[in-house]
């Protein structure tokens, strides 16, 4: 399998992250403290730097109040 950051898809992913953060009116700040994270964890993952976990993905839709399976149907529709 090949690597997967920087791909089309990791990049739709890391766009529609951003989105639902700043739709929820979110910083990375507050997002990065409802995680239980550091502010630099979620800059890491916006930035491609870093991949989401199936786990994380899940804890950020909740947090953020979207639909993951809906995210991921975005993404699969997407060419590799």
């Amino acid at each position: 399998m090949a690597k997967t950051l920087g791909t089309p898809r990791h990049k739709a992913l890391i766009a529609l992250l951003i989105e639902k953060r700043e739709a929820a009116g979110l910083t990375q700040t507050e997002l990065a403290a409802k995680l239980g994270e550091y502010q630099s964890f979620v800059a890491r993952l916006e930035s491609g730097q870093r991949r989401v976990d199936v786990v994380e993905l899940l804890e950020i839709a909740a947090i953020l109040r979207f639909n993951p399976n809906e995210a991921l149907d975005r993404l699969s529709a997407l060419e590799c």
